[in-house]
This record gives C-alpha cells, structure tokens and sequence, in this order.
C-alpha cells in the first residue's frame, strides 16, 4: 500500500528569487516523493496558489499550515523532510509537530543537480505557461 507523506521544504523567502527557487525545489521534491510511489501532499505549494491563501499575511499563513497539518495527521502520513536546501523555521514547526503527533520522520535530499534534473522536467510540461 502506498504510504501518505507530508512533504516539508522552504517556502517564504525575503526575494522573489528565492521564493521562485524555493517553490521550484518543493515541486522537484513532490516529483521526487511520486516517483518513489508516494503519495505526497505539500500543503505550502496547494494553499499558497494565488487566489487561495496569502503566505504573507500572518492569519492566512497559519490557516494554511493548520489546514495541511489537519490532513496529514488524518492520514497517519510520514514526514519527509528535503535539507538541500536547508531547514526553515516552517519546517521546523512541521518537524515538532509530527514528533508531538508520533508520526515517522524521514530526511532526503535530491542531490547537488536537481535544479538541472527538474528543469528538464518543467521545460517540457505541457502546462508551463499557466505557471
């Protein structure tokens, strides 16, 4: 039976630069998940659309969070944290919070080439400029 993971990456970042990196990394990293026959769930890529919930305004922010960590502690889902990019204060909290839950935690990283890998991947995506 395929196993519910709750995928934690950076999001919030000061630059728009690192924003975009960032959401480029947790896409990779939800690839990543699907392509070990995981269903992944990232709540900082689904309520973070534009139109759904504002990152930047506190309030919504931790509705968001709220929401995601809800589902996922439904779902029994095991926490996998991506480090190449770091641990944020976000993960962080996602961290703590699986521990207090009993949930299983998992570290992964995708390499020093994912950027590269998930370009190949982005370029050819038939919705591409949708995003």
């Amino acid at each position: 039976m395929p196993k519910f993971v709750d995928i934690e990456t950076p999001y919030a970042s000061p630059t728009s630069e690192g924003l975009i990196r960032n959401i480029r990394y947790a896409r990779a990293c939800v690839r990543d998940s699907l392509s070990r026959g995981e269903i992944p769930f990232a709540s900082h890529l689904f309520y973070t659309q534009p139109g759904v919930l504002d990152d930047t305004v506190p309030a919504e922010r931790e509705k968001g969070i709220e929401a995601g960590k809800i589902m996922i502690e439904a779902l029994h889902a095991v926490t996998v944290v991506y480090t190449d990019l770091g641990i944020s204060n976000g993960m962080r909290l996602g961290i703590e919070r699986a521990k207090k839950s009993g949930r299983n935690i998992e570290e992964r990283t995708l390499g020093d080439n994912w950027e590269e890998e998930f370009s190949r991947h982005e370029r050819n995506h038939a919705h591409i400029n949708a995003w």
